[in-house]
């Protein structure tokens, strides 16, 4: 009786613990899913204060906690805010809160991030030009990470070469991360880096298939490519650029770094949690103009973040829900871009539509993951209206693909489970013999552009091997066509799907 008794204690246990990781898991797809937290958003004001404990860890796979410095005299790691990061004199211990939560999510990888825009490039510059001083640095970063738990570095010198930096921080920043990945191996330390996307800074500052080499995870900021200090309206992140010869888009920067060595599995795609503002020079002007209507100086500031030029995008879905407030609603074709206008005052951000447009994109590159700056602005308080257009471009692409005649040939391979049958991780499903898509519902009352980015993850993952499967089958019919026609024309035959794509394309340039 008693062994039955503990087989019983048993058996619950061991449910309890596989209920238990269900519930405290990550996303629901192999993606990477890294999350920064700027440290200091805890002294925003009102509904914008963030706290650690705010966190939804199963949105992400990886925590990046933001900022240590370089002491500039000893060339080491150093804590930027000890009352905040630190336990000691009743400090707050963001370190110890933070690489706690592996205890309840253990898929988390939780590391610390060392630079960013303040910091600047100068002393980073100095540190990383001797093998002495590099050395005296990773030493340091070495006891850092033990100390504090952290599973690894994130490098944000911003940027190497440029900055009060110098030409040979090219070379000098690839043997820093060398040396460092040599001494996280051992360890077991991961390794990763932001970088800079813009052509001109990738071109000074990176040799990016070295550091593709030693990197574990290259973490590209696709956003910034236009605000005030443009002098016109412009896209935070667009997709595309204004033309061919736009270099400032996302779509070059991933083609430039594939292009230059940069392993696709590597890449992570850096998404913005927040938008630009502009206020306009002449306020009676009808259309705007991405790139060349005129703005002031300085953009308006948000009730929380309080910079200039710059709004959280829960600051602004905070404007969006207020009934009285004036705003109209506008969509840029182009850079797959959403913007608002108040009279003189413009945003140009990113919402769950545009989000899950990159996320496809970067499904369709074979990218490692999705990156975003920073969870903090994300409607991390559920106060604002749930957008219902996020994967309005997923059900487009449906409509072609449902009815394309290869799909029916597809099917019979793919073997998707039927709609009576459905998986909570399947979108597409058969219904009578036909694809059948069945779009996210909402998940959580909060963070909804980090419930994007997940949802569409797992839809474009799904769309991805469809097309490639019909892409396969319409290319053996193309060869079948040119060994039983031996006199026939040269040029492939598409599937309805693609000659639909290529419409879009050409109506969109």
């Amino acid at each position: 009786m008693a062994g039955n008794k503990s087989l019983f204690f048993f058996i619950v246990c061991a449910m309890a613990s596989v209920l238990d990781g269900q519930t405290l898991g990550g996303p629901m797809h192999d993606k990477a899913v890294v999350c920064y937290v700027a440290s200091w958003a805890a002294y925003r004001p009102g509904s914008g204060a963030f706290v650690i404990e705010d966190l939804e860890p199963s949105l992400c796979t990886h925590l990046v906690y933001s900022f240590t410095g370089l002491d500039t005299e000893k060339g080491t790691i150093k804590v930027l805010d000890p009352w905040q990061d630190l336990e000691k004199d009743y400090g707050k211990g963001g370190y110890k809160r933070i690489v706690n939560m592996k205890k309840r999510y253990p898929h988390l990888k939780v590391t610390i991030a060392i630079g960013g825009w303040n910091e600047g490039s100068l002393k980073y510059s100095k540190m990383a030009s001797e093998r002495e001083s590099r050395q005296k640095f990773i030493d340091s970063v070495l006891a850092f990470l033990e100390q504090y738990q952290f599973d690894g570095l994130d490098l944000d010198w911003e940027y190497p070469a440029r900055r009060d930096g110098k030409p040979e921080d090219k070379a000098n920043y690839v043997a820093l991360v060398k040396e460092l990945s040599d001494a996280f191996k051992p360890r077991g330390y991961i390794l990763t880096a932001a970088l800079g996307a813009g052509k001109d800074t990738m071109d000074a500052a990176y040799d990016l298939a070295k550091l593709s080499r030693y990197l574990t995870l290259i973490h590209m900021m696709c956003y910034d490519y236009h605000g005030t200090w443009d002098g016109v309206v412009g896209a935070n992140a667009p997709l595309r650029g204004t033309d061919d010869e736009d270099v400032l888009s996302v779509e070059f920067t991933i083609k430039y770094m594939l292009e230059h060595g940069v392993s696709p599995y590597k890449l992570v795609l850096g998404l913005p949690m927040y938008g630009r503002t502009f206020i306009l020079k002449d306020p009676k002007v009808r259309d705007i103009e991405f790139g060349r209507t005129p703005v002031m100086a300085a953009g308006f500031k948000g009730p929380y973040t309080g910079e200039a030029g710059f709004m959280g995008y829960n600051e602004i879905c905070h404007e969006i829900s207020n009934k009285s407030a004036k705003w109209t609603h506008h969509w840029h074709e182009q850079s797959s871009t959403p913007y608002l206008r108040d009279g003189g005052r413009i945003i140009t951000y990113d919402n769950a539509r545009s989000i899950a447009i990159k996320v496809k994109t970067a499904i369709d590159y074979g990218l490692g993951g999705l990156m975003v700056w920073s969870i903090d602005t994300d409607d991390f308080k559920g106060f604002c209206d749930k957008e219902t257009d996020a994967y309005v471009d997923f059900m487009e692409r449906y409509k072609y693909m449902v009815d394309d005649p290869v799909m029916t040939e597809a099917l019979q391979s793919l073997n998707l489970p039927d709609v009576n049958r459905i998986s909570k991780r399947t979108a597409y499903t058969v219904n009578n013999g036909k694809l059948n898509l069945r779009l996210p519902e909402p998940q959580y009352s909060n963070y909804p552009l980090m419930e994007t980015i997940n949802e569409a993850t797992v839809l474009a993952m799904e769309e991805k091997r469809i097309l490639d499967e019909m892409d396969i089958i319409t290319k053996q019919n193309e060869i079948s066509d040119d060994k039983d026609e031996p006199g026939s024309s040269s040029i492939p035959r598409c599937s309805t799907l693609a000659v639909a794509f290529c419409a879009l394309l050409v109506f969109r340039l």
